[in-house]
């Protein structure tokens, strides 16, 4: 999953830590999301699309297809293994 929460900071000027502050986690957290390691849940998406007044697809970008589909939908292992079986 891709975002623009960088540049969502960038525009309003703050860093990791006091979006982090913000919404109730970590800066680590923050960094995480922003480079790609880790998918937020919704509440956490909706927390950082409310806090940047966007639409959650304007910050968050779903990639076509593949292993990052599959971890955001967060679909448990046999579910992902008939994907890959049948559909990938």
């Amino acid at each position: 999953m891709k975002n623009n929460i960088r540049v969502e900071r960038a525009i309003v000027k703050i860093s990791q830590q006091q979006l982090a502050d913000e919404i109730g986690v970590s800066r680590q957290t923050i960094n995480a999301i922003e480079l790609g390691k880790y998918v937020p849940s919704t509440i956490l998406s909706l927390k950082i699309a409310r806090y940047f007044e966007k639409a959650v697809e304007e910050i968050f970008q779903l990639e076509e297809g593949g292993v990052n589909n599959l971890i955001a939908l967060n679909l448990p292992y046999p579910l992902a293994k008939y994907y890959f079986r049948h559909c990938g």
